[in-house]
């Protein structure tokens, strides 16, 4: 079946889909339309954001996402607005003649990814609930024009749309999967579980998708054939999330712009965390899930997730099976999940009420920026006694990995500025971190410790400034 999706309320039916074929080049190069920008190709600058829409809740729920870093598959059973669709009578939309006023356009290149970004916010879409800097963390304007963009958004912070009619539309085509064949190799997009176990049992080394924001670099940058693709972006029994008085259960493809409010009730820090992975079109398209499947040592989610203790259930043709987080992850590059075999779901423990956490990364640029350390602190503390530890860190090992010495210098021990710092001390025996471009060793360790005492400290009343906390 063919790739289809609605573009400005008109059905869009694709028969033929090179399934590495991203949606920029389409717009661009296919369809005329080149508002849409290519400025990084890597999903960093937000010169070329589209919104893009999907059937949720009797409604139509606006995502704005980087389409330089979105596959072409991934816009089936979806709505897609450009800068493009915003035209009205006058020809020019509120938002744009507002910037265009308010001297908000410079050069001018990244101005039609900062309008999308805006007005994904004005009309209630995905971030609407966030402050306009927020929202708009993940656009880079070269010519540095960010105060009049700012205002413009704040002047222009909301604006009526009516997508019942989409809506509509939307709901006959979501739940209809598709495939195709390009270049002598398959692809999918199966819209359940059930279907996307039977598709793995037959195609056990096919590469699964989510939300694209690491393996799309591997095609913009890196030129990757990947074979037999599945994409997941429409399968809905993985975009569940329930929330229950013990733990906090996500589906493995839930995107972590719509987990961060369920995040920031487990814990704040964690919500924090959440909110600095990427600018917002990343967290719009990144799923918690893919994060942890992708197995990356320095993604931001897992060592924040294995402290807390969570779980993981992957599933396959012939069943499911759990396991604690910290025991999916063997080596740089390689997870324990077997041909056929997917991440279903995450089950996180809900913080007892002796529970002390603290969970910072650490970062050369404050807002989407890739850490060089993640650390994660979930002490259980009864009566001035440390009875329980679980210390993870990112950035510090081949893959996110518990601090087993750190640990038990802490269990058993007063709560006291003396136990965190022979625990520090234990620290640095832990890890042997490598030299990158993102720290050096003896940074790492250093600050990896720091992090130890910065809990210590807090728990004493001492602020901690967010903006030390970016770059250690």
């Amino acid at each position: 079946m063919s790739v289809t999706f609605i573009l400005d309320g008109e059905v869009i039916e694709l028969a033929e889909v090179d399934p590495t074929a991203m949606v920029l080049d389409h717009l661009r190069y296919r369809m005329g339309r080149t508002g849409t920008k290519e400025g990084c190709a890597e999903g960093d600058c937000g010169a070329c954001t589209v919104l893009v829409g999907s059937a949720e809740d009797g409604g139509v729920t606006w995502r704005a996402v980087n389409s330089c870093i979105q596959f072409l598959p991934m816009l089936h059973g979806k709505a897609l607005l450009t800068v493009e669709s915003l035209k009205d009578e006058g020809g020019i939309n509120p938002l744009q003649r507002c910037m265009a006023e308010n001297g908000s356009s410079q050069c001018g290149f990244c101005t039609p990814g900062f309008v999308m970004s805006l007005y994904g916010r004005a009309i209630g879409g995905s971030g609407s609930d966030m402050p306009v800097a927020d929202v708009l963390a993940g656009n880079l304007c070269r010519c540095t024009g960010y105060g009049p963009i700012l205002a413009a958004g704040e002047t222009v912070d909301s604006l009526p749309r009516d997508d019942a009619a989409m809506a509509e539309l939307l709901a006959v085509i979501a739940g209809v999967g598709a495939s195709g064949t390009w270049g002598g190799s398959r692809w999918y997009v199966p819209v359940s579980c059930e279907e996307l176990a039977s598709l793995l049992a037959k195609h056990p080394e096919a590469r699964l998708i989510a939300g694209a924001t690491d393996v799309g670099l591997w095609v913009t940058k890196g030129l990757r054939s990947l074979g037999t693709v599945i994409f997941l972006g429409s399968v809905a029994d993985l975009a569940a999330i329930e929330e229950t008085d013990e733990a906090l259960i996500l589906g493995a493809g839930v995107r972590y712009a719509d987990a961060h409010s369920y995040f920031a009730r487990l814990h704040p820090d964690l919500g924090e965390l959440v909110r600095r992975i990427g600018g917002l079109q990343v967290r719009n398209a990144g799923t918690v899930g893919g994060n942890i499947a992708n197995g990356s040592p320095i993604g931001d989610g897992p060592p924040a997730l294995i402290a807390l203790g969570a779980e993981l259930t992957l599933r396959s043709a012939s069943g499911r099976r759990t396991m604690p987080l910290e025991d999916y992850f063997l080596d740089y590059g390689k997870q324990d999940r077997q041909p056929g075999e997917f991440v279903e779901s995450i089950r996180i423990p809900r913080p007892g009420p002796d529970a002390v956490i603290h969970i910072a990364k650490l970062s050369r640029r404050f807002d989407s920026d890739i850490s060089a350390v993640c650390g994660a602190f979930n002490l259980t503390v009864e009566q001035g006694t440390i009875t329980a530890a679980r210390v993870a860190f990112g950035g510090m090992a081949a893959t996110p990995k518990r601090a087993a010495l750190c640990e038990a210098a802490l269990v058993g021990q007063p709560f006291s500025e003396a136990t965190i710092e022979a625990a520090a001390e234990a620290l640095k025996s832990d890890f042997t971190p490598l030299t990158d471009v993102r720290g050096s060793s003896a940074y790492r360790l250093e600050t990896a410790a720091n992090l130890l005492r910065r809990l210590w400290l807090r728990e004493q009343g001492v602020t901690i400034s967010v903006l030390e906390m970016a770059d250690g």
